[in-house]
């Protein structure tokens, strides 16, 4: 067995919504069926126990090598804790070639899988050892660093219910939620709005104090030292027991608390400076220690937090005491999991050393142990939720000090005896305000119940009902993809919407290029999607970037798709037949926003017809032939249509009809060109699809027209000589007879016409033959030339094969061989008279319109 490929499918792909490896598995004839290879499932059962029956009940059909790697990198996840459910094999056109597809929480998890599925699979094959405790312990050390800490996940699972796109922006804890110019954004607890004067503010503990007590809010007395001998200074000034904390610190890191003692304190003191080199040293309050979580103006959860401990049983040692307790499941290393273990560390043995005992001491049944003196869940302490117990005068408090800071998000914490009263009424203060707090103590508190934290922070954030997503339409077909895109993107403009667009000629912001080259992949709508100054994207979504990564989205609100036509790219990445071709098409349809969503197909392509069938959504037709069965099924059932009658473009249904003559749609030629008329019924119908008003459509239409600045490579139409020139991109045989039918129909169709003509290399040998099979019986002058890229090709052998399609011809009498696209168009335009009409299909389309308006510059 060899893997040949392994890519990571990041969006809804080919084979579900789920984020995936996608690999191609290649079996030798024996490895097929595993039942071939005697003793094989034995061996591996004993490596993996766990691993799922491969075969369901009752069934005996073969399992090859490939679906046994398939199960073991899903189950090996699983095992590891990770949440993941789909998986699928499938046989490819080549002998012993499959497509594996396994789930993924985390990608750097799921390729780990895959090495270690390979690995199992070996080891069964040789007979050797593998050990699955250490390969599942090596999967949950990854997951654990890479997913989301307790705090992000929880606002994230919680933007999820809601409805709510995220895309994690960094490694971290850096995540968007929503899309362009209604994306917010977090950073752990801390938001977008969170002000880095508050967090400033925040971080200096002894100006935080300072702001707090000139408000009215009960604050510990205290000040900065700047010794060891400046701490004890400050502590006799203080006249009482105290506090030692880093000015600047968090997660209780170098905080010590009730010292009295002068070899104490400065021993505090040199703990602290290791953190900070500015050092605080405040009155010791006694009482619990509250931890409140203010957000915005509300008090949303409180827990009373406990320092480390263990509680004695007369037989085992501190030592063996810590081991127990941190056998718990529940306690890990860090912030995975809702408690950290306990540590005995240089301040966990000073502190038994200051009550006299020692790790092994033995203590007697029933006497707790305290091992820190702060009890930050960090350090091992534990949480018990007290939020429903919290005086209403206790919690304005809590708010009333996080306002004071300036923070929308804070962590509040409190020494005092008791949450049921007054603070004022208890002596007790607030001796800490935190941004970015810790959520894990509300989530799953040790004692108590847990806090919907994570809604309460995207409650805050999003208004009820918003859900941060901007309109967006994806469009995917064969031919006019790219204009359907422009016009649609023209409309949301006319509506004032500022449009991130994607093409396979570049990325456009509010009608500013921002990338170049073809830009129709999930990567470039990622980008789009990310721009704070986008109201609204449309979306090229090309075969390619489905197949490679999946879509850059999660969900869109219309999904729009021109047709399914010969010789787009078959034979490439096992897509072989136009109906395998129409799968990877209609993902953008399976994945429109249920029930909301719109897909906009054209009735008159079966493939495109039958995507609705999937959709979980609305569906919207459009043919020029209103009479089309699915057309007149849909406009007798008063379902939503856009047709052509006569002159007129109209759109029909849910008890409407409105009409636009076919003369104010500019890129139409007064309906003369077909396929532009097509592209307008599929523009019109997403355009309605979102509520866009008529009048806005009527105008979007009337503005947009198909130049080369507007619409590069689309139709565009000069006059060179009193000669009629064309240049377009179309590079498939439905493409070029969509052409040859539109020119037929033009005024200048009459008189002598050539054509300048390359093909990629990479479509099949047929289609490149087809493309001048079709041109041979409407021009009289054929001009080849080579790509610059011939995509896998010998030197001469697409013209070979372009030569190969003309030798039937009926109307070409001239051929003519060129190498290099600019002398090509030259040559064309050299012999163009006045009445003549040629048509160039560039390859490099900047570059030859370039080109072409510096001829028309010269004439």
């Amino acid at each position: 067995m060899q893997v040949t490929r392994l890519r990571a499918l990041r969006g809804p792909n080919l084979w579900s919504r789920h984020t995936a490896i996608e690999a191609i598995v290649l079996c030798d004839v024996h490895e097929r069926d595993i039942d071939n290879l005697p003793g094989f499932e034995t061996r591996l059962r004993e490596r993996f126990p766990e691993l799922a029956m491969m075969r369901p009940a009752g069934h005996d059909d073969a399992v090859s090598m490939a679906e046994v790697l398939e199960f073991a990198a899903l189950g090996l996840q699983a095992q590891a804790g990770c949440p993941v459910t789909f998986s699928r094999t499938a046989p490819t056109i080549e002998a012993g070639t499959y497509q594996v597809v396994v789930e993924y929480s985390e990608e750097d998890v799921g390729r780990m899988a895959f090495a270690l599925a390979q690995e199992l699979c070996q080891a069964a094959l040789d007979d050797t050892l593998f050990e699955l405790t250490e390969a599942l312990d090596r999967l949950r050390a990854v997951d654990e660093d890479v997913r989301l800490g307790p705090s992000t996940g929880a606002i994230v699972y919680a933007a999820v219910a809601r409805n709510i796109p995220y895309r994690r922006l960094t490694e971290g804890s850096l995540v968007q939620f929503g899309w362009g110019s209604r994306q917010r954004r977090i950073q752990a607890a801390e938001t977008d709005r969170t002000s880095a004067v508050a967090e400033s503010i925040a971080q200096d503990k002894e100006l935080s104090k300072t702001l707090l007590h000139a408000a009215g809010v009960p604050v510990p007395l205290g000040r900065p030292v700047l010794s060891a001998e400046d701490a004890w200074a400050a502590a006799c000034e203080i006249d009482g027991p105290v506090v030692v904390k880093p000015q600047d610190g968090n997660q209780g890191k170098g905080v010590a608390v009730n010292l009295s003692t002068r070899e104490h304190i400065e021993a505090a003191y040199a703990i602290a400076y290791e953190i900070s080199d500015e050092v605080l040293v405040e009155r010791y309050i006694p009482g619990h220690d509250y931890r409140l979580l203010v957000v915005g103006d509300k008090l949303i959860a409180a827990a009373r937090r406990d320092p480390p401990l263990v509680i004695g049983n007369g037989k085992d040692s501190i030592r063996q005491l810590v081991e127990r307790v941190n056998s718990d499941p529940r306690r890990s290393e860090g912030h995975a999991t809702s408690l950290t273990r306990i540590r005995l560390d240089d301040v966990a043995l000073a502190r038994l050393a200051n009550a006299g005992l020692t790790p092994d001491s033995i203590p007697p049944r029933g006497k707790r142990v305290v091992l820190r003196n702060n009890a930050n869940l960090s350090t091992g302490g534990t949480a018990t939720d007290v939020t429903d117990d919290v005086h209403p005068e206790f919690a304005a408090q809590a708010v009333a000090a996080a306002q004071t800071i300036g923070l929308d998000i804070a962590g509040v914490d409190v020494v005092c005896d008791s949450v049921l009263r007054p603070l004022e009424e208890q002596g007790g203060g607030i001796v800490e305000i935190n941004a970015a707090p810790g959520l894990r103590m509300h989530l799953q508190p040790s004692f108590g119940k847990g806090r919907p934290v994570g809604q309460a922070i995207i409650d805050h954030m999003f208004a009820a009902g918003e859900t941060g997503r901007i309109p967006v339409v994806a469009v995917a077909g064969t031919n006019g993809k790219t204009t359907t895109v422009r016009l649609i993107a023209n409309i949301l403009a006319e509506n004032g919407h500022r449009v991130g667009m994607t093409t396979t000629d570049g990325v456009y912001i509010a009608g500013r290029r921002i990338d170049t080259g073809d830009c129709s992949g999930p990567k470039s709508a990622r980008n789009v999607l990310l721009h704070p100054e986008v109201d609204a994207a449309v979306l090229e979504t090309a075969r390619g970037g489905v197949l490679r990564e999946g879509l850059g989205f999660d969900r869109c609100d219309v999904a729009v798709v021109t047709n399914i036509g010969l010789g787009d790219h078959l034979g490439l990445s096992y897509i072989s037949t136009v109906e395998d071709l129409s799968v990877v098409k209609r993902v953008i349809v399976n994945n429109v926003t249920p029930k909301t969503g719109v897909a906009v197909l054209n009735a008159a392509d079966p493939m495109v017809a039958r995507m609705a069938e999937t959709c979980p959504g609305r569906v919207i037709f459009f043919a020029s032939d209103r009479h089309h069965p699915i057309m007149a099924t849909q406009r007798a059932q008063r379902k939503p249509v856009v047709y052509r009658d006569g002159a007129a473009l109209v759109v029909a249904g849910d008890g409407i009809e409105r009409r636009v003559p076919l003369v104010e749609i500019p890129i139409t030629r007064h309906g003369a060109v077909g396929f532009q008329v097509e592209n307008a019924m599929a523009a019109v119908a997403a355009a309605w699809a979102l509520g866009i008003d008529w009048p806005i459509i009527c105008r979007g239409l009337a503005t947009f027209v198909n130049d080369a600045q507007s619409a590069p490579g689309r139709f565009n139409v000069f006059d060179y000589r009193g000669a009629t020139l064309i240049a377009d991109y179309g590079h498939n045989p439905d493409a070029i007879q969509a052409l040859v039918e539109a020119i037929d129909q033009l005024p200048q169709a009459g008189g002598r016409r050539s054509v300048v003509i390359s093909g990629a290399g990479d479509r099949r040998d047929e289609d490149i033959r087809q493309q001048t099979r079709i041109l041979g019986g409407a021009f009289d002058h054929v001009i080849l030339y080579q790509d610059q890229c011939q995509r896998g090709r010998a030197d001469g052998e697409v013209l070979v094969l372009l030569q190969q399609g003309l030798q039937q011809a009926t109307r070409t009498r001239h051929i003519q061989e060129i190498r290099g696209e600019f002398l090509a168009i030259d040559a064309a335009l050299d012999e163009l008279r006045a009445g003549d009409l040629c048509l160039i299909l560039i390859d490099q389309i900047e570059e030859a319109l370039a080109h072409i308006a510096k001829r028309l510059a010269e004439n």
